[in-house]
């Protein structure tokens, strides 16, 4: 059987790696992001069974594309919740937050993923499938900067966790993917070097045993599951 995967913000970072793992795994993929071309580039050479679909999480009439193509496929098995921002740069403190920023990032890290999530529930629960939301430790933690972004990942933690509780046949992962050499984190520290950071490809393997091994819906570090180590973590 074809197992069929929906990730969101794959032409670049962890979505770009997870994307182009599934489909070297067989998988069919539906992939979306913001940058036309940048998608473009990102699914070339990955094969027929990748489709890409560009515009804005955020935009309504680009999500029902993306539940209209997933519906042409005939069912979904798993959806990754990965595409986000990082909101106002450079990251100020909660004093100095611009609301009208943080309305920004609310909708795409938050609502847009709930949307989408809401619109295929009924095909995730035909197939017993999986949501994946990629966290951050800024959920947990307390850093200075970072009060803005944290929050939005918590709510979309908790929204994951209740989603999987009201729908035992579903596993609902928050995966903390742990710290990556990517252009948000780059953005978040500029001028920085974080090339000490490990690249989004290491992180894959920890998602792909999550994804096959199944534990009970939870929130989870992607590390745990290449140490052996995993245990739900709060």
């Amino acid at each position: 059987m074809n197992n069929i995967a929906l990730v969101t913000g794959g032409s670049a970072g962890l979505g770009r790696a997870l994307t182009t793992a599934l489909a070297e795994q067989g998988w069919t993929v539906v992939v979306d992001a913001r940058g036309r071309d940048r998608l473009a580039e990102a699914v070339d050479g990955l094969g027929p069974r990748v489709h890409a679909v560009p515009g804005d999480i955020t935009d309504p009439h680009h999500r029902d594309r993306l539940v209209a193509e997933v519906t042409a496929l005939g069912r979904l098995d798993l959806l990754v919740n990965n595409a986000s921002t990082l909101g106002q740069t450079p990251l100020p403190s909660l004093a100095e937050l611009d609301l009208d920023a943080f309305d920004d990032t609310w909708l795409t890290n938050v609502v847009a993923p709930l949307a989408l999530t809401q619109a295929l529930v009924p095909l995730l629960l035909a197939s017993r499938g999986v949501v994946v939301s990629i966290s951050s430790d800024a959920a947990a933690e307390h850093y200075p900067g970072w009060g803005a972004y944290g929050a939005t990942k918590a709510a979309l933690d908790h929204l994951t966790l209740t989603l999987g509780e009201e729908n035992p046949a579903l596993k609902a992962y928050a995966v903390d993917p742990g710290d990556m050499r990517t252009e948000m984190h780059q953005q978040a520290f500029p001028g920085e070097d974080i090339s000490d950071r490990p690249l989004p490809e290491t992180v894959v393997p920890g998602l792909l045993g999550l994804i096959g091994r199944r534990p009970a819906s939870g929130r989870y570090h992607a590390a745990d599951f290449v140490s052996g180590d995993a245990q739900e973590i709060a």
